[in-house]
């Protein structure tokens, strides 16, 4: 799977970081054109988004733009133009039911058949309900488009009558369902924006929490958390030494025709030398090793 750490968000209205979102090294650039934009600003957004999608220093950067919902005045304009742009992803708002993606989809397919587009805009599915957690597994499995699915907390605590604390217990059942939905379909799965960020201490610690339930990376809101957040996806060296060794033992294997690999007397199966590869992927974006 791709790598997909980090998803920075960037409002849709905020002229200078649309231009200069790309500088940051996100391993994804979300434009966001619903809630962090004033009504006022809809289309002025729209316009810029669209122009930004088509600039060069935004080709070899993956793109996202989160639109409005399709039934406000603004959906069906924010995806008419971010699909003619060329966005890699479209994020929908608030995703309730399996009919809320194949709406988008729809919408999504007759644009791209009137313009020609032949290459496919992928999906992902906020989930940032009750009705949406429980709804996870059908959610994540309905289209082909969808590339993963992500918790929407600060809507979701609202849907709670709760609130969001920095021990997350009142995230922990939408996390797990999230997660495990996101596994099961064999997409990603990430976790919710910390929004306090002057919390640095906050934020490594929830960073390191989701990590090790095992989601593949962060909705972010400030450009600061990037570093912090690769930094802590990146492998321990001993993680890395373990992992070559593994490629090597299996490539060995293959070469001499076993078909069992060994490494220091234990047996190393198919789980394990996939996880050394992605482990090694994660190193190569991590600057620890070269490709």
């Amino acid at each position: 799977m791709k790598l997909r750490r980090s998803m920075l968000f960037v409002p849709g209205s905020n002229t200078s970081m649309v231009c200069n979102a790309f500088i940051y090294k996100p391993d994804t650039v979300m434009f966001d054109l619903e809630d962090s934009v004033a009504l006022s600003e809809k289309d002025s957004a729209r316009l810029m988004v669209f122009h930004a999608l088509q600039h060069f220093v935004y080709k070899n950067v993956e793109t996202a733009v989160r639109v409005n919902p399709l039934d406000s005045p603004y959906g069906l304009l924010d995806l008419e133009a971010v699909v003619r742009a060329g966005t890699d992803i479209v994020r929908l708002p608030k995703t309730d039911t399996v009919e809320d993606v194949l709406n988008m989809q729809d919408a999504i397919e007759k644009i791209e058949e009137k313009i020609g587009r032949t290459k496919k805009t992928q999906l992902l599915a906020a989930i940032e309900s009750a009705e949406g957690v429980v709804n996870a597994v059908n959610i994540a499995r309905c289209s082909d488009r969808l590339m993963g699915i992500a918790l929407g907390a600060e809507d979701f605590v609202r849907d709670l009558h709760t609130q969001r604390t920095k021990q997350g217990s009142e995230l922990m059942a939408a996390r797990s369902q999230i997660l495990l939905a996101a596994r099961a379909a064999k997409i990603h799965a990430f976790d919710s924006v910390f929004s306090d960020v002057k919390d640095k201490e906050g934020f490594l610690a929830e960073v390191k929490y989701v990590k090790g339930l095992g989601f593949d990376g962060k909705s972010l809101v400030n450009p600061n958390q990037i570093s912090v957040l690769h930094d802590a996806y990146a492998p321990s060296q001993t993680d890395v030494d373990w992992s070559l060794e593994v490629i090597e033992a299996a490539k060995e294997a293959e070469e001499k025709g076993l078909g069992v690999v060994s490494l220091d007397g234990r047996m190393v199966d198919a789980p394990i030398i996939a996880r050394a590869k992605w482990t090694l992927e994660l190193a190569v974006a991590s600057g620890m090793i070269r490709e």
